[in-house]
């Protein structure tokens, strides 16, 4: 799945809403909330907020490697 696939409602997430979003989903699915067809649009729904997260941690651990070299120069 690419970035371009994730809606812009995901998108806009933090890393803490996505968080929250799929915690919520899990324990959905967890305790058997949900049926057949609820629980393929709830994992279609994970897998955009799993690569969602890895986008934004990749972009965090771009942030801080910018940061550490920044620092390594002075």
């Amino acid at each position: 799945m690419t970035s371009k696939n994730i809606p812009a409602d995901i998108k806009n997430k933090s890393i803490k809403e996505t968080k929250e979003e799929i915690n919520k989903i899990l324990d959905k699915i967890e305790k058997g909330e949900t049926n057949l067809e609820n629980h393929t649009d709830d994992y279609d729904m994970l897998l955009k907020l799993n690569k969602h997260m890895d986008d934004l941690f990749k972009k965090k651990l771009k942030e801080i490697n910018s940061l550490g070299n920044k620092n390594a120069k002075k």
